[in-house]
């Protein structure tokens, strides 16, 4: 019995950890929700449009606590490898990193005055200027 609750204990803390990132895009964009592979997509230069056909414009966090927690979770990647990414990107002629704002506040902001804008947030920064599409 004691070896049960400590899995349940164990599950329920990793639930509650893995929804403390927040995607999310203008409430005009059209889009209801996304998975991480499209999410994933539209950061890393992969896709440029929502699947809706909409224009996508990933804003990204500065260095922080929430941007690594993002790249881990979603982009499957530490900071180094989605530096990395980039790199090969630019140079090969293929793409250009998000445009990088300053913490939470700032995505919100730029997210919520750009109906293409889709960014990540701390969950408990949510509020009504923007709509999430996806937990992590």
């Amino acid at each position: 019995m004691k070896l049960s609750s400590l899995v349940l204990a164990a599950s329920l803390m990793g639930a509650v950890q893995a929804a403390d990132i927040a995607v999310v895009v203008n409430p005009k964009s059209g889009v209801d929700s996304l998975s991480a592979e499209q999410i994933a997509n539209l950061f890393l230069g992969k896709a440029t449009s929502f699947p809706s056909g909409g224009a996508a414009t990933p804003v990204d966090q500065n260095d922080g606590a929430t941007r690594e927690e993002f790249s881990s979770k979603v982009l499957k990647k530490d900071s180094a490898g989605v530096k990395a990414h980039w790199a090969k990107m630019q140079f090969t002629g293929k793409g250009t990193p998000p445009k990088e704002v300053g913490g939470s506040g700032d995505v919100k902001k730029f997210v919520a005055g750009n109906p293409a804008g889709i960014g990540y947030i701390e969950k408990g920064a949510v509020d009504g200027s923007v709509k999430v599409v996806g937990s992590f």
